[in-house]
């Protein structure tokens, strides 16, 4: 008894912690892609959005010159000669995280002249910042073309964690939907014109990783809304167990057809959970302009109909080359005529075009030979003229 108590509370327990984790994934949120390139992944992957900050300028009054940094735009000196630019965001990869004394490094970069913003979370060391948005601790001109500043600010929360280089796209090499673990725009929501279309019922989906991490990737889980209308079938390696790499990306593919027809899309949401990650989530929206029914029947017919297709061509090549071989060894038939059907065909079209009439039958033939002999016997006269040698000559006396 005691041991059927443990294993029914360990059943107990598995059920409640699989009823958990099913509810904390399909209640998940997506992490989408934010408005702005002004974001940054911090030293535990998860996603600092400085989005508000764009343009906020921070002044700093130097000796020599003036310095302001206009957060993600650009940094330039001042002074009474004019202004001198030393670069501008590039939004593409110049905002990271720093494993040093900072949190985070900005750089910016115009015609070869540089500068390196250093971003502490905080405080300048022991000297707290006058105004609440932070201030310049310090400037370095490295060179007349080169300048580091150190900035401190008030970083904002941290929000969830992302699985740092996970794609997922259309294509093996492409990331459409999920890129550097965040959501695209276009399937961060269910959005019509992001839509696909009704007569697409195949959509294979590549996934890839690090390798080193690739096995945090789950089994992808699928939630269709509305629940009926719309018959969703997925496959594909990611779920047998082959984790997505770079050389070699997991596929997921969904065979989805129209059993109803409907005004608004069908919103497929596809989770993959992470272990460690906030899962990645994106949606996937289908238009039903008509009812496609049971496409998987069809195709089955098609296929039944295209082997017997291929039998049927088989059988008649052999059949072909039999008869061939047969007239030309057997019946010792030459050329063309020797082709299987050929007489029949030539029959065929001499009784269709008429030409066959003007051949002469065996009876005809026989006929008419009969006719030319007696033709002759009729016309030959009743008196014969005899020829004689002239030795046989008779010759009166004399």
């Amino acid at each position: 008894m005691l041991i059927l108590r443990k294993c029914s509370s360990s059943r107990e327990h598995s059920f409640i912690l699989f009823l958990f984790i099913s509810a904390f994934v399909i209640g998940a949120q997506s992490v989408p892609v934010p408005d702005s390139n002004c974001y940054a992944l911090d030293n535990s992957s998860r996603l600092v959005d400085f989005s508000s900050w764009i343009g906020h300028p921070f002044e700093y009054d130097g000796k020599e010159f003036d310095l302001v940094v206009r957060f993600c735009k650009d940094v330039e000196t001042r002074g009474q000669a004019g202004y001198v630019d030393f670069g501008r965001f590039d939004p593409l990869s110049y905002f990271v995280s720093s494993s040093g004394n900072f949190d985070f490094v900005q750089s910016y970069d115009k015609l070869g002249r540089t500068a390196q913003v250093n971003i502490v979370c905080g405080n300048c060391g022991a000297e707290r910042c006058k105004g609440g948005l932070g201030c310049i601790c310090s400037v370095t001109q490295d060179s007349t073309c080169r300048v580091t500043v150190e900035l401190a600010i008030p970083c904002e929360k941290p929000g969830p964690r992302v699985f740092k280089g996970f794609t997922v796209g259309l294509h093996p090499r492409s990331w459409e939907v999920i890129y550097n673990g965040m959501t695209q725009f276009g399937f961060d929501k269910p959005r019509r014109e992001f839509s696909f279309k009704t007569e697409q019922t195949h959509l294979t989906l590549y996934m890839t990783g690090i390798a080193s991490l690739s096995t945090l990737v789950g089994k992808p889980i699928i939630k269709v809304f509305p629940e009926n209308g719309l018959d969703v079938k997925i496959a594909g390696s990611s779920l047998t167990g082959n984790h997505p790499t770079t050389l070699s990306p997991s596929t997921l593919v969904l065979d989805w057809n129209c059993e109803k027809s409907r005004r608004t899309p069908y919103e497929v949401n596809v989770t993959i959970p992470v272990d460690g990650y906030d899962p990645v989530q994106f949606f996937l929206t289908k238009l039903c302009e008509y009812n496609q029914g049971n496409e998987g029947g069809s195709a089955k017919g098609w296929a039944i109909f295209g082997v017997f297709s291929c039998v049927f061509l088989v059988a008649s090549m052999l059949f072909c080359c039999g008869g061939f071989i047969y007239k030309t060894r057997v019946e010792r038939v030459r050329g063309i005529d020797a082709l299987p059907g050929m007489s029949l065909l030539s029959g065929l079209l001499e009784t269709v075009s008429g030409s066959g009439q003007s051949y002469s039958r065996t009876e005809d033939i026989n006929n008419a030979f009969a006719n030319e002999v007696s033709w002759d016997r009729s016309s030959a006269s009743p008196t014969q003229v005899t020829t004689q040698r002239p030795s046989e000559r008779t010759y009166g006396a004399i």
